[in-house]
């Protein structure tokens, strides 16, 4: 079984979109600065990376799957250009108040994540940018960072607070595996 990081997509890896928008084009995907390096850094260090991510604006008809799956596509192919490779991409396409099992908080895409890519979630983490991302990891077993703006004062249920993904990354690989 190998490890992983599950990586929440806006806010982790891409600038969320204004207010209540969503990200419906590439246009509008934005790479947050030293994602491709802190993907690298778990890349050389073995450990598989999955996007989790909710994608309700699906549901609401703003995006089709296969507009999304292409977004996702060329996310890809920009991190991979970057020397840093995305093993998976898991989303929900569900509206808040459908009953799934994937949609986050509930731990079904890391889940399906982990038995697909042979992941031992108990020495895994999930980063996300939310009580949602940190709820989600710690329903599926695996170790949680939440990326804030200050992590001196953060103050919520995850096992360490970042500014960046690079940052978390970092952290993590000091961290002792889980026995």
């Amino acid at each position: 079984m190998k490890r992983g990081v599950f990586l929440d997509r806006d806010g982790v890896i891409n600038r969320k979109a204004d207010g209540e928008n969503y990200i419906t084009r590439w246009e509008d995907f934005h790479f947050l600065p030293e994602v491709a390096d802190g993907i690298r850094l778990l890349n050389r260090a073995g450990w598989s990376v999955i996007v989790i991510s909710n994608q309700r604006c699906v549901a609401k008809g703003l995006l089709s799957i296969e507009t999304l799956e292409a977004i996702h596509q060329r996310m890809r192919e920009e991190l991979l250009a970057g020397g840093a490779k995305v093993d998976g991409i898991y989303y929900c396409p569900h509206e808040k108040e459908e009953s799934c099992n994937c949609r986050k908080p509930a731990p079904g895409m890391l889940l399906a994540a982990a038995k697909e890519h042979l992941i031992d979630l108990r020495s895994s983490w999930m980063i996300g940018d939310s009580e949602t991302d940190v709820e989600a990891g710690r329903r599926a077993g695996c170790r949680t960072a939440q990326l804030v703006t200050n992590p001196e004062s953060a103050n919520g249920n995850a096992d360490l607070y970042a500014r960046c993904l690079v940052e978390a990354s970092r952290r993590i690989l000091q961290v002792p595996v889980k026995a």
